[in-house]
């Protein structure tokens, strides 16, 4: 299943004030825009980087637009935060790990909230989302900044498998045409340290690539992920 976005205009980007929101030149307009990802993105959004917006309709909002994705170099790289999550659920409802029932998003385990429950093969699982935007020369990385939440999910996670739940860990990268994917040490090393430890205990890893158009996303294929 694609995920399809209507509304599409095209700009540049100029400046990012803070997380929330970016200066895009639109139809020669200057325009305040609400970025939909509030990681650093730094090798993203770089000024005078081509970008394409959704434009809302609702006249009660701030902003009227939303930055959905960025060209970098070759690469158009969609950087929505929320796809991921959308795209992992139809990849999960298509069969991509196998006849699944009872697929439910949010689901609370111990102290942690995972994305996604369901069962297979009669066992009760648990899937967590992580989206990817960062890469270099064809190499992504995880995460772009710390994230302390990262790390205690892939340890409840850890904990689920010891109980003898499944457990996974998807990452979607919002591009296509990569090498592999390694979690990001040089910037969290605490994330990469439960990612293995969450490997050793059982939990499975697994990348996707996505193939990007301006106004698509969808899941196309899977990625090695080097530990």
């Amino acid at each position: 299943m694609t995920l399809h976005y209507a509304n599409m205009v095209s700009g540049i980007f100029r400046k990012r004030p803070n997380r929330f929101i970016a200066h895009v030149e639109i139809d020669g307009r200057m325009q305040v825009v609400h970025v939909k990802n509030t990681g650093r993105c730094r090798e993203l959004l770089v000024p005078g980087a081509p970008v394409w917006c959704q434009h809302s309709d609702n006249p009660a909002r701030k902003t009227q637009y939303d930055l959905i994705a960025v060209q970098k170099g070759s690469k158009l790289i969609n950087m929505d935060s929320q796809a991921p999550n959308a795209a992992a659920r139809e990849w999960l409802a298509g069969g991509a790990l196998g006849k699944i029932e009872n697929l439910r998003p949010e689901t609370v385990h111990g102290d942690s909230r995972f994305d996604f429950s369901f069962t297979l093969h009669g066992k009760p699982c648990f899937l967590e989302v992580k989206g990817v935007t960062l890469e270099e020369n064809g190499v992504c990385a995880f995460p772009d900044a710390p994230t302390e939440r990262g790390a205690k999910h892939l340890r409840g996670l850890t904990e689920a498998a010891r109980q003898g739940y499944g457990a996974y860990v998807l990452f979607v990268i919002q591009m296509e045409n990569v090498k592999y994917l390694h979690p990001n040490d040089r910037t969290d090393p605490d994330f990469g340290a439960a990612l293995r430890e969450a490997a050793g205990q059982g939990v499975r890893i697994l990348a996707v690539a996505c193939h990007v158009s301006e106004d698509t996303l969808e899941i196309s294929g899977s990625v090695p992920v080097h530990l």
